[in-house]
């Protein structure tokens, strides 16, 4: 399935897609995509829910806002230089085990909602990344059982503040957690809809111009690693985001830089997990 939440912010409902793109209301079914939908078999109740209610819930007119896929998580882990050719435009050794930080929930916005660039802001970068959705609490888990702890994956724009990041001692989480530095969606895709997600096509256009076009097969550290790496020291709720990391190409590692400014439209897209589209502009208050 492809799930999606519709309306105004802070108003959303949730919705799917279905086979043939129709987008439907579900509202009926009574239950938001939240940690409890997640981890209470959600998915596989709805998919039965569906059988017998399908044809009566209503459908969505496809100018209708899509926002955030799900409700906030309790987090967003971030993997960091996952692509040895992004660790080397960084200008940083490729690491020996997956580098994590956060990013905050309030960051999350609609997959076609508009980036903000925030005040104080000179190095507002993007990263195309794979995300995956956590679907069963995961606490020391190891490779093997990594996937069956996976509800879905989606796509993320992990928007970067670089002089925050990286000039303001070191701490990544002050470049990552800006309001609108996480757009999400279209639609998060229940994995089974993914047969290999080691092996997708990423790319992230600016201005209508490729800037970033690589494959998740790139990994440095792959889907399975990465989320029984990241359960070894914190616990995985349902209805968290891990994202995978961005390949090479962002703004930071062009020569001269290159950063977004108002006006900017960024495109980018996943394999599988469809496309977005932001509309940059800069913060009034």
């Amino acid at each position: 399935m492809k799930l999606i939440r519709f309306g105004e912010v802070g108003k959303e409902k949730p919705g799917i897609i279905l086979a043939n793109e129709t987008r439907i209301d579900v509202s009926d079914f009574g239950s938001d995509y939240d940690e409890l939908f997640f981890g209470n078999n959600g998915i596989q109740r709805l998919k039965d829910w569906l059988e017998i209610n399908k044809e009566n819930c209503p459908v969505l007119n496809k100018s209708i806002r899509l926002g955030v896929p799900l409700v906030r998580p309790s987090k967003i882990v971030c993997v960091g230089l996952n692509y040895t050719k992004h660790a080397e435009e960084s200008g940083m050794e490729i690491p020996k085990e997956p580098v994590l930080f956060f990013k905050a929930t309030s960051a999350l916005s609609g997959p076609f909602d508009q980036i903000i660039i925030p005040k104080n802001s000179k190095k507002t970068d993007w990263e195309v990344e794979l995300a995956i959705i956590i679907g069963k609490k995961a606490s020391y888990i190891t490779e093997e059982e990594a996937l069956y702890h996976v509800a879905g994956y989606v796509l993320h724009n992990d928007v970067s503040e670089r002089e925050f990041q990286l000039e303001r001692s070191g701490q990544w989480v002050k470049g990552k957690s800006s309001d609108t530095f996480a757009p999400i969606g279209p639609f998060i895709a229940t994995k089974d809809e993914i047969k290999n997600p080691n092996n997708l096509n990423l790319w992230l256009k600016v201005n209508d111009k490729i800037m970033q076009d690589s494959c998740t097969s790139d990994f440095i550290f792959n889907v399975q690693h990465v989320i029984s790496h990241i359960s070894q020291f914190m616990t995985l709720l349902p209805g968290d985001i891990i994202s995978t990391g961005t390949p090479f190409g962002v703004g930071l590692g062009l020569t001269p830089p290159l950063y977004l400014k108002h006006g900017d439209i960024v495109e980018l897209g996943v394999e599988g997990l469809g496309e977005s589209k932001q509309h940059v502009i800069t913060y009034k208050k």
